[in-house]
């Protein structure tokens, strides 16, 4: 029974495109935060934020690879459609103010409380994505499954 359901899961095509457009997106964030900083931050690779965004291309890479096998005529599309418009909204909405307030508060307590023995954690500042870094995770959801569709068929 747990191996039929790994198998399953092994050659379902719409969750691979959705996932390699996430890996995808992940692995760009270090070089490209490279070329346009000159510095290696390689933790990008684990972080929530960043260019691109992998929230939108794990989600439009998995909605996109629905229409292209299901159809996008389907409800399991719309259905898809309809989640990855709250993941958007949440990752350019949403998480990115609590990273704004997050840069706030820890500017605060360097200002009021520095050498005070309170706690000096940071708060993850890197939590949301800019308008630019959604669309750029957008675009490689949109190309990776269409591209793996083409190889495919």
């Amino acid at each position: 029974m747990m191996l039929s359901i790994l198998n399953d899961i092994s050659v379902n095509r719409m969750l691979i495109a959705g996932l390699a457009a996430w890996f995808l997106a992940q692995f760009l964030k270090v070089p490209i935060d490279w070329m346009v900083n000159r510095r290696f931050i390689w933790t990008l690779w684990f972080s929530p934020g960043g260019m691109p965004s992998s929230h939108s291309a794990l989600m439009t890479g998995t909605t996109t690879a629905i229409g292209l096998y299901t159809g996008f005529n389907t409800a399991t599309f719309a259905l898809a459609f309809a989640i990855t418009m709250v993941v958007i909204y949440d990752a350019a909405g949403v998480r990115r103010q609590a990273g704004l307030h997050a840069q706030k508060l820890n500017l605060l307590i360097n200002e009021l409380l520095s050498g005070h023995p309170i706690s000096e954690q940071r708060l993850k500042e890197v939590l949301g994505h800019t308008p630019r870094e959604v669309v750029g995770g957008i675009s490689l959801g949109i190309i990776v499954p269409v591209f793996i569709w083409a190889i495919w068929h």
